[in-house]
């Protein structure tokens, strides 16, 4: 048995990130003045997969290399502050048939608007016990992104 890492299996996350600055240098200087409801959705997942990718190497490198690990635990959460407010900007920007802006509170009733808009909603969720798990509320609530082990 070899003692060598296998090669790595392809990387995406660059790929990721390339269509993120395309999509952006050909959206945003010429595109609507206001984010749409659906680009905020897609945004949401984004967040929301990346906090899922940040998560399972937080998990892995802190059992290895706790301060790396921390490193990548606060990155996690700040992934996640980022994806709550994405959800709340979702919220609070119009609908796009009747221009009305639902109360936030209708998300945890669960079906605040119905499908398909329920999905960020869901996925929201979804993410939340995730969250719930594996953070605790000062860490969600602090204002330090410093670390503390040294």
């Amino acid at each position: 048995m070899s003692r060598t890492a296998s090669p790595p299996a392809q990387d995406f996350v660059p790929f990721a990130t390339a269509a993120l600055d395309f999509h952006c240098s050909l959206n945003i200087p010429g595109g609507p003045l206001v984010t749409t409801r659906a680009e905020l959705d897609t945004l949401h997942a984004h967040l929301v997969s990346l906090h899922g990718l940040l998560d399972a190497h937080a998990a892995r490198t802190g059992q290895l290399v706790p301060v790396e690990g921390d490193q990548l635990r606060a990155t996690r959460t700040r992934i996640w502050q980022a994806a709550d407010h994405i959800h709340a900007a979702y919220h609070a920007s119009p609908r796009p048939e009747s221009g009305e802006v639902p109360e936030r509170e209708a998300c945890h009733a669960g079906l605040p608007e119905g499908a398909p808009e329920l999905t960020i909603c869901q996925r929201h969720q979804r993410a939340a016990h995730l969250v719930r798990r594996r953070t605790t509320p000062a860490d969600l609530h602090s204002p330090f992104t410093g670390l503390v082990r040294r």
